[in-house]
């Protein structure tokens, strides 16, 4: 039989003899949310409703630590046989993976609903895998952020990036600062609505996250891509920095430059700071780090640091460290942008996001940090053009990214001095200066987020013979009438060989 049509591959998958396991008339039982899901999904794409049983012909249950069982996080073994299905995770996200591994196996033969008989044994290779999303460029509201995590966790995707503030707007409430929402949470890129969470938002967000085993990672961006601070509190806010660039990219865009104290619709970057070394930017830093780790459960707050291009070096350096001691004083680990890593001397504790060319500046010092995620902008960031005829996206890191350069880059040995052992994980950004709609995010999303949650699950293309472009493409392709069932509006783009039903 040909390879089951699975993203992100297997540790391991074998096929077995004999004949499929029938869809129609299968019983559920066990795990009450596994069970839910996986007729969430079997619903979708088969229009069947699976009945729960006591003791049903499909077995989904969280492993009880027997010889038999997976052991490592988030791992899980499935069987498929003619007469029944079982699916064991090492805990719930384990036996969640499995389900959408299950869901994926779904095929039609001879008109009717069957899953090949199948051995899979799965686990992932990076704890970390991650897709972040911008709310802060253009505002997307809690539905879509909550089906946006649905779309990632399908892929085995555990960790979402919400960049929650920028120069255009301020995105999340905080009761110790107010204004924050009050004053520059209206706009955003070209003019168009802004808004932003109530705390009330931020916990249904939290909530659904975890329902899909995913870790929220905020991030408020620090000391640049401020903005939208000074709107609120302009005596910790610096003048803009017009550089020649600034005003060139707001030409090129038939915007206005940046002007304190008024809000910025533009996508120009690296114009704007907080005052350093002021006893105010001080508070403000410590209300809102500590206020941000007391909403979020997970272990990470992500403090920015990219592109403070109006920012003196020793006084980037002192916020980073100060910031960073902040969220370690909250009981929290701090992610930067990887130019955080080249501060002296550098904070304990610090995980650097790299997010230069797959072939990294000499100047690169992301290796310096504790450990590193790694999001190649020339091949994981979501919002470049997948060719250029493209509509959205932008085009600046090295050209279109197509699916197959997003799939074809390795992170062991990327970055230099960084061993295997240092990588946390992978991560496919996706920044909005041309995305106003959750159709938007789906068409730059997928199917390139597919390629880098392969990335980050499945064994490196030296230990696992699947791991290969041609294999990829084959496997998404099979993926086309599953996406469309679940309302995925997925590019159809020309190098993928796409199924029909």
């Amino acid at each position: 039989m040909p390879t089951p049509t699975v993203v992100p591959f297997p540790a391991a998958l074998r096929t077995r003899e004999g004949a499929p396991f029938p869809l129609a008339g299968a019983t559920v039982a066990g795990d009450a949310d596994a069970a839910a899901e996986l007729s969430r999904l079997v619903r979708a794409r088969t229009g069947i409703e699976p009945a729960r049983a006591a003791s049903g012909s499909i077995r989904l249950r969280v492993a009880a630590d027997g010889p038999d069982d997976p052991a490592a996080p988030e791992s899980y073994v499935l069987t498929v046989e003619e007469a029944s299905v079982t699916v064991t995770g090492a805990d719930a996200a384990g036996l969640f993976y499995g389900v959408q591994t299950l869901a994926q196996l779904l095929r039609q033969q001879e008109g009717a609903w069957v899953l090949p008989p199948v051995e899979i044994e799965d686990a992932p290779r990076f704890a970390y895998r991650g897709v972040m999303l911008d709310v802060a460029r253009h505002f997307f509201g809690v539905q879509a952020v909550m089906s946006f995590i649905d779309r990632a966790a399908s892929l085995k995707c555990n960790h979402l990036h919400l960049h929650l503030t920028d120069d255009q707007g301020w995105r999340l409430q905080l009761r110790s600062r107010p204004e924050l929402t009050a004053r520059a949470a209206g706009t955003a890129v070209g003019g168009d609505d802004g808004g932003f969470y109530t705390q009330e938002d931020y916990a249904r967000i939290l909530a659904h996250a975890a329902s899909r085993h995913v870790t929220i990672v905020p991030e408020i961006d620090i000391p640049g891509h401020t903005h939208a601070v000074g709107l609120a509190y302009p005596d910790i806010a610096a003048d803009p920095v017009l550089t020649d660039e600034v005003r060139a990219d707001a030409e090129a865009a038939g915007a206005a430059v940046p002007v304190a104290g008024q809000p910025y619709t533009g996508i120009a970057v690296g114009f704007s700071s907080l005052r350093i070394g002021d006893a105010r930017t001080d508070a403000f830093l410590a209300d809102v780090f500590g206020e941000l780790a007391a909403l979020t459960p997970g272990p990470y707050l992500h403090l920015g640091g990219d592109e403070a291009l109006g920012t003196d070096r020793a006084d980037y350096a002192a916020v980073i460290a100060r910031t960073v001691g902040i969220i370690a004083a909250a009981g929290k680990t701090a992610i930067a942008w990887h130019e955080a890593a080249a501060v002296e001397p550098l904070p304990a504790g610090l995980v650097a996001q790299y997010w230069g060319f797959v072939t990294p500046s000499p100047s690169t010092t992301a290796a310096r940090a504790s450990s590193v995620i790694l999001s190649p902008s020339d091949a994981a960031y979501l919002d470049m053009k997948p060719d250029a005829d493209f509509p959205l996206g932008l085009m600046w890191a090295d050209g279109p990214t197509s699916v197959q350069r997003a799939y074809e880059w390795e992170p062991a040995g990327l970055l230099p001095g960084v061993e295997p052992g240092d990588i946390l994980g992978v991560e496919a950004p996706l920044w909005t200066e041309t995305v106003r709609t959750p159709a938007d995010i789906d068409a730059l999303v997928f199917p390139r987020l597919a390629a880098v949650a392969e990335i980050g699950w499945s064994p490196a293309p030296s230990a696992s013979a699947a791991r290969t472009w041609e294999s990829f493409r084959a496997r998404v392709g099979g993926l086309g009438p599953l996406w469309s069932a679940l309302g995925i509006a997925f590019t159809a783009s020309p190098e993928i060989p796409w199924q029909s039903e």
